[in-house]
């Protein structure tokens, strides 16, 4: 332990954010920098316990107490070395992770947990500013050719490993730009882009070719891939998304999240479905659903409001969801602040109804009533309905599973057991392959919907997996593997 007292004379301290009236006038992250005085002040909290939760509480696995105490020693070189040593991307995670392992922390028992995120984006960030993030090309090649469906984290990290083991490995995305949702789907105000394009330049460093604006299961069969590749990693995630099949579903104005999104982060405020002067309502509480609202505030929505049909969580820890577990706690997103500060709403325990459109077919408003909480099966209230004025309504409300149309369904007649499991996702083992020869799968694909952290330590764990199938043995490290039933 870098400070035995460190937990007792110092506070929990996270790195401001920019004043609302300024941050929503551009498209940069939001947070201010860091002191690293301050820093090495939270790195001090860590207490390095007999037990480290934080560590089970991280799908990667991640040797928190061992960077906390680099930092505070101002070895900030080491500790990079050991944060990779678990995690390919953590300038991702650290911007971008809800931070289980901060629920687990050991501290959190009876006070603040730690910063660990910040500690870890701190010195990522670090890293690069000092050159120490470079190529790690492989020293043999294997002569083996791996195709990895999917620009996510499952499957940049799936890429980087086998490329490091020495696999010629190619990377296949349908859009015009690597990075899946974290190119598109995660607006830059959470994650400005160039943290993905350094790392990128780094992959390709190190040998992993990139293809964009390939619909893998259309310009190529998965026949062809599997004759052109050894081994074929599945890493398209979970992008069937749920719908709201009201009356009025039709409207022009309802989008999916995934529908204004990616031409906002692709346009920003050019972007083809625009905010713009529009009363604008968001259906879904979660990640996605603050995304769409920091993404409306910047277009210059006239007004934004966030539905959610679930009850309004506790601020504290609730008795059922006891420490260690990741527990389900109001959270103020730096969306929700400039919700707030802008005289938006998030409304709770509410449910659509009906979206309202003109002669012309474009929306006009939402009709919702309050619900009785689940127990009740979210039981209307009567006396409760209402409108209120919308031109434009992003459905957030997460996603059932993976396209199975086009490339899953073809491979699906390939499998020799059942191909997908009873979700609706690709079933696999515990060594992450499917029921097709040669055909492994990782993340949200074969998950389901999950966090980016579970993204990469699937990616990681798969790549280990084919490793060892194309060569008979590997070194590269597996973190968690999949609970899935295995096959028979």
């Amino acid at each position: 332990m870098a400070d035995p007292k460190g937990f007792l004379t110092h506070q929990r301290e996270l790195p401001a954010r920019r004043p609302v009236d300024v941050r929503i006038r551009d498209w940069r992250e939001v947070y201010v920098d860091f002191a690293p005085e301050k820093l090495t002040k939270q790195a001090a909290r860590c207490m390095d316990c007999g037990i480290p939760f934080c560590h089970n509480g991280c799908p990667l696995g991640n040797l928190i107490p061992e960077w906390n105490d680099l930092v505070y020693r101002d070895d900030w070189r080491e500790a990079i070395e050991r944060l990779h040593a678990t995690n390919n991307f953590p300038e991702f995670t650290g911007r971008l992770c809800p931070a289980p392992c901060e629920a687990a922390c050991v501290l959190g028992i009876n006070s603040d947990p730690v910063a660990i995120k910040r500690v870890e984006v701190e010195i990522i960030d670090r890293a690069f500013a000092e050159g120490w993030v470079t190529p790690q090309p492989p020293s043999n090649k294997t002569g083996r050719k791996v195709a990895v469906v999917g620009s996510g984290p499952a499957g940049l990290a799936a890429a980087q490993q086998l490329t490091r083991a020495g696999h010629d490995v190619v990377v296949f995305e349908r859009a015009d730009a690597i990075g899946g949702l974290l190119r598109y789907g995660i607006p830059e105000f959470k994650m400005e882009k160039r943290h993905i394009d350094r790392r990128l330049d780094q992959m390709r460093a190190e040998g992993t070719e990139f293809r964009t604006g390939v619909d893998v299961g259309v310009d190529i069969t998965a026949a062809e891939l599997r004759e052109q590749f050894d081994a074929v990693v599945l890493a398209g995630g979970a992008t069937a998304w749920r719908d709201l099949p009201v009356t009025g579903r039709d409207a022009v104005g309802v989008y999916q999240a995934m529908e204004y999104l990616p031409p906002a982060n692709k346009a920003l405020a050019d972007s083809e479905i625009n905010a713009k002067g529009k009363h604008v309502v968001v259906i879904g509480g979660g990640d996605t659903g603050a995304d769409c609202i920091g993404t409306a505030i910047r277009q210059g929505a006239l007004s934004v409001t966030q539905l959610e049909i679930m009850p309004m969580p506790p601020e504290a820890r609730p008795a059922g969801q006891p420490w260690p577990t990741y527990p389900m706690l109001f959270k103020m997103e730096s969306a929700h602040e400039e919700l707030a500060d802008g005289g938006g709403a998030r409304v709770y325990a509410v449910s659509t109804t009906e979206f309202v459109k003109d002669a012309e077919g474009n929306l006009q408003a939402v009709r919702v009533v309050d619900v009785e909480g689940p127990a009740a099966g979210f039981k209307p209230i009567p006396g409760t309905e209402r409108e209120l004025p919308a031109q434009l309504v992003t459905l957030a409300m997460g996603f059932v599973g993976p396209q199975h149309a086009g490339l899953l369904d073809e491979l699906a007649g390939l499998s020799a057991g059942e191909f997908y499991d009873p979700r609706g996702n690709v079933s696999r083992n515990r060594a992450y392959h499917s029921g097709v020869e040669g055909v492994f799968v990782a993340g949200d694909m074969g998950r389901g919907q999950s966090l980016i952290v579970w993204a990469i330590a699937e990616g990681r764990s798969a790549a280990a997996a084919v490793d060892e199938y194309l060569t008979g043995a590997t070194a590269l490290p597996v973190a968690i593997p999949p609970t899935a039933r295995p096959l028979v």
